[in-house]
């Protein structure tokens, strides 16, 4: 399985990015995708997930309101949509997807990751 994000970009605080998390394979499978992101000197950091089949969705805290998941199962591609970006959001996004549940907001909880796409945020 790879996954390939992309989306990223340079945006000033105030603006939006969405980003694009595409599976080289369908997705029928899947318990669940999410979206990680690090920062510089930082630990990486769950910002949401859905799950495949219903859509649920589940948010870190400092996310809500702002950021939105979705998926489009057609596509095998799920989706970050960020607004009110703030320049405390620059950092790499990763997206991750999971085989089986439950799976929240914990690293280990995904069997597969993407490479990344850098978010940076301008004040």
């Amino acid at each position: 399985v790879q996954l390939q994000a992309s989306g990223g970009g340079l945006v000033q605080a105030g603006g939006s990015l969405r980003l694009s998390c595409a599976a080289s394979e369908r997705t029928f499978g899947y318990h669940a995708m999410g979206w990680f992101r690090q920062a510089p000197g930082k630990e990486r950091e769950f910002v949401a997930r859905i799950t495949w089949r219903s859509g649920t969705t589940f948010y870190a805290d400092s996310m809500k309101g702002r950021f939105t998941i979705s998926r489009d199962p057609a596509k095998d591609t799920v989706y970050l949509q960020m607004n009110s970006l703030e320049p405390e959001d620059t950092a790499v996004y990763y997206c991750a997807a999971a085989m089986r549940g439950p799976a929240y907001s914990r690293s280990n909880d995904y069997d597969y990751w993407g490479r990344g796409t850098q978010v940076t945020v301008s004040s």
